[in-house]
């Protein structure tokens, strides 16, 4: 049995929770979504409870999913490459949003994981 049958199902499994954590948390951001990193409202409730960050996290889930499930090194490029830029993006937002926010932002990242 090949590397890509043996993963299948686990791949599949890891990339679909991915993609329904990416697509609860882009819905419960709401509004405060975009491309570039705004402070429009904090949002600290449902995942965002929990993960400061999720799309991101949830991304990433996805391409590890896909990394498992299809027979390439691809996908585990894409993690390598990925990740580093997930954490610049989320430092960057950290800061916008530590300049809106301030006390209730840095108390909310000392509960919350990445």
């Amino acid at each position: 049995m090949d590397r890509g049958h043996r993963c299948a199902l686990p791949g599949a499994v890891v990339f679909y929770g991915g993609l329904v954590l990416w697509l609860v948390a882009r819905v419960q951001l709401g509004k405060s979504f975009s491309m570039r990193a705004r402070a429009t409202r904090l949002v600290t409730t449902g995942v965002y409870s929990r993960i400061r960050n999720p799309i991101y996290v949830a991304g990433q889930v996805m391409f590890l999913g896909a990394a498992l499930f299809v027979p390439s090194w691809i996908p585990l490029v894409v993690v390598a490459v990925t990740v580093p830029m997930q954490v610049v993006r989320a430092r960057k937002e950290a800061l916008v949003l530590h300049e809106a926010f301030g006390e209730e932002y840095e108390a909310y990242r000392r509960r919350t994981w990445f």
